[in-house]
């Protein structure tokens, strides 16, 4: 992918370059900087792709009934024997995440008469669980049906901690900065390019390919367990770097 590049004689604002050296999310106050030579700016972007050690997976029940009480406390009963079966995998309590309970009326349309027909209620509850054994995804998956989840959704791949991999990122989208500066001044007739500002931004990390959610009917036959790839995650690092294009004997900016 090119990256955007702009030319100008002279920068009248940057920010520090200390920022470089920051946190991300990190803002740098306005320096006034003096720029005798052209002014290069430079947007890299760089990602990196590593092993995944960790999946999140969506899991549900979904029931229905005349009433809305009705719906709702079988659906509560049946929810907490599929957290049961949960936590009794091993999963802690702090992985497992209530994400949505949903009411609803269920009406059907009677074509002929032109109508709509009250049918019951239906309710729906969804926890998200973080797996930090990603080799037992596929077995937690056939255990949640098997303890009477019907609506399953993921498995969504990612690491933990991501530190080193922004680290790797951001050092190959600097290199390739400094390359392409260095490649823009000797064209120009330069010695060189001396960095003016940094801005930095992060993409997080997350899964390559798109999850999929699966709707299970209540009485469908219990199958083995689905077979997982984790595949590769990839997380990056953005960066915008100004540079001026300088001879030996160009005066340091104060």
């Amino acid at each position: 992918m090119e990256e955007p590049l702009m030319i100008r004689p002279a920068l009248a604002l940057a920010a520090t370059a200390a920022a470089l050296a920051l946190p991300a999310q990190t803002y740098a106050a306005n320096v006034e900087i003096d720029a005798s030579g052209p002014v290069i700016e430079l947007d890299i972007y760089e990602a990196v792709t590593v092993a995944p050690d960790m999946a999140t997976i969506g899991a549900g029940v979904t029931s229905e009934a005349p009433t809305a009480v009705e719906a709702l406390r079988m659906n509560s009963a049946e929810m907490q024997k599929v957290i049961d079966r949960i936590k009794a995998l091993g999963i802690a309590e702090k992985d497992i995440q209530t994400t949505g309970i949903n009411l609803n009326a269920r009406y059907d349309y009677d074509r002929e008469g032109q109508r709509q027909i009250f049918r019951g209620y239906q309710v729906s509850n969804r926890v998200s669980v973080k797996l930090r054994k990603i080799e037992d995804t596929g077995k937690v998956l056939d255990a949640l049906v098997a303890a009477g989840a019907t609506d399953l959704s993921g498995p969504n791949f990612s690491i933990e901690n991501d530190d080193a991999a922004k680290d790797a990122a951001r050092k190959r989208a600097l290199e390739r900065a400094t390359d392409r500066a260095t490649a823009y001044a000797a064209m120009l007739g330069y010695d060189g390019a001396r960095v003016l500002s940094v801005r930095e931004s992060i993409s997080g990390s997350g899964p390559m390919p798109e999850s999929a959610m699966l709707r299970m009917s209540a009485d469908m036959p219990s199958a083995a367990p689905p077979p997982v790839q984790p595949g590769m995650v990839s997380t990056g690092i953005s960066i915008s770097i100004t540079y001026e294009l300088v001879n030996k004997d160009t005066p340091e900016a104060g």
